[in-house]
């Protein structure tokens, strides 16, 4: 048996040189993990909750990650500064035009620091593997399956200048690089977080951005210390194609009345918030929060006027997103307003598998959920009203997961038996869940889930181990 060790150096030079092949291949492992977990297909998939210590000499928080799949098993720790009101000194700032400084915080900031143990699924470990920038890059590689069936990413607007906020970024513009034209960060302050950011992705070698395509793409920072700050930010924010909230705030970090208005609402954005992660943080304000969950009645005066709503919240995990995700908690979500990642993406298992049984090329617009009109027999495949649907939290049926005791769903629908629905139903539906998901205001919530870890963990040290980079000890934990 082999015993790896990878440092962050390895690690983050690994990952910064993905070429968009190697990147798929990351993704899918984590897409078969998700959708495993979500759906409960594999016996061998469980989660176990996090545990956490709070340490009143450093003022920072260790989290206890565990996890077991079908290949092995992970514990991630991970230490980090705590969050306090007024937040770290080196993010965005948590109120519209409120300039914070330093001085805000009692002690230095500890960034997200630790280590990711992996074992065989008997038991014998089989590899360490530093946490920074693994974590970063595994929370991005999942907001990454909602960016990829978006029909619009031309303009990100991005909350934070950490790890975090450079690998959701990054692997943007990996993936749809040839559409983003126009990348907003927004910071406390012009720090060296914020240099440093714009450093890394100025410094990408041009053949790599001409590969990708976003050799002219520009990149900005907006600080408060901009005179017109205030209306700057809502520019960027309503302006934006996409938003990563990248930051442990415990306030908003914008005004929810500028995406909330009627004209905000005439284009749709995915926001993707995964900074925050204890009740007593959030991101997100409340008001985009009830309008995303809102039932919308087909003959309100202004539908047509809106792009799609989902009537959900997206979520990593529906059990700890309604724990510790503090912007849900405060808008008094109930698992019926939220979908798992995991349960969205058997729409794209289920579209590629019919895809291949036609002999259709392999094309951009065939990796997306976009693309066509669904088939008759892609619908049955879906069986959207079946009691065991896994999209049930989007369609208004049962689950194993999730029940409405009204019986209503997120998109207006009532639960009904797979013989009252037609197929043109069923295909109707399937189109407002393409609609939504490519062009309407989307939301998604993670607030962290050791699978990942250990999903990625495992693909990265297979792949470290054939570019032989690395620690890679033969025979290791073979004696008795």
């Amino acid at each position: 048996m082999t015993f790896s060790v990878l440092a962050d150096g390895e690690i983050r030079a690994l990952l910064e040189s993905l070429t968009l092949n190697e990147l798929e291949g990351f993704r899918d492992g984590l897409r078969v993990a998700l959708h495993e977990y979500s759906t409960g297909t594999n016996n061998a998939v469980h989660q176990p909750e996090r545990t956490s210590a709070f340490s009143a000499a450093t003022g920072a928080t260790t989290l206890f990650m565990p996890s077991i799949g079908p290949e092995g098993q992970a514990v991630k720790v991970i230490t980090l500064t705590s969050p306090i009101p007024s937040g770290p000194a080196d993010e965005a700032p948590t109120t519209p035009g409120t300039p914070k400084t330093s001085s805000d915080t009692l002690e230095p900031v500890i960034r997200p620091t630790g280590a990711i143990t992996l074992f065989s699924p008997q038991g014998s470990p089989v590899g360490i593997l530093h946490a920074t920038t693994l974590t970063a890059f595994r929370t991005a590689l999942a907001s990454l399956c909602l960016v990829q069936k978006r029909e619009n990413v031309r303009t990100l607007t991005v909350f934070g200048c950490g790890d975090q906020a450079f690998w959701h970024v990054r692997l943007t513009l990996l993936l749809r690089g040839s559409t983003v034209r126009q990348v907003n960060f927004v910071n406390r302050a012009f720090s060296e977080s914020a240099k440093g950011i714009l450093k890394r992705l100025y410094t990408v070698p041009a053949a790599v951005k001409a590969r990708e395509g976003w050799a002219e793409c520009v990149f900005g920072v907006l600080t408060p210390g901009y005179g017109e700050y205030r209306r700057l930010l809502e520019r960027d924010v309503v302006a934006a194609d996409v938003i990563f909230c990248c930051t442990p705030s415990t306030e908003p970090l914008f005004d929810g009345e500028w995406l909330t208005t009627h004209d905000a609402r005439r284009r749709g954005r995915l926001i993707v918030a995964i900074g925050s992660y204890t009740p007593a943080m959030r991101e997100l304000p409340v008001e985009i929060i009830n309008q995303a969950t809102k039932t919308h009645e087909q003959g309100h005066r202004h539908f047509h006027k809106h792009v799609a709503e989902g009537g959900v919240v997206v979520v990593d995990t529906l059990d700890g997103a309604l724990k510790e995700a503090g912007e849900l908690i405060d808008a008094g979500l109930t698992p019926t307003q939220l979908v798992e990642l995991g349960e969205l993406l058997m729409l794209h298992n289920i579209a590629a598998s019919e895809s291949e049984s036609d002999s259709l090329p392999d094309t951009a617009s065939t990796t997306t959920i976009s693309s066509g009109a669904p088939s008759t027999e892609l619908l049955e495949k879906l069986d959207i009203n079946s009691s065991r649907s896994v999209l049930s939290a989007v369609f208004g049926s049962s689950s194993s997961r999730s029940q409405s005791p009204s019986g209503k769903g997120s998109l207006g629908f009532h639960r009904r038996s797979s013989s009252q629905v037609s197929v043109s139903r069923k295909k109707e539906r399937e189109d407002r869940m393409v609609k939504w998901l490519s062009g309407g205001n989307v939301i998604y919530k993670s607030v962290g889930l050791g699978l990942m870890d250990l999903t990625v963990g495992l693909h990265l040290m297979r792949f470290a181990k054939e570019k032989n980079i690395g620690i890679h000890v033969e025979g290791f934990g073979n004696s008795a």
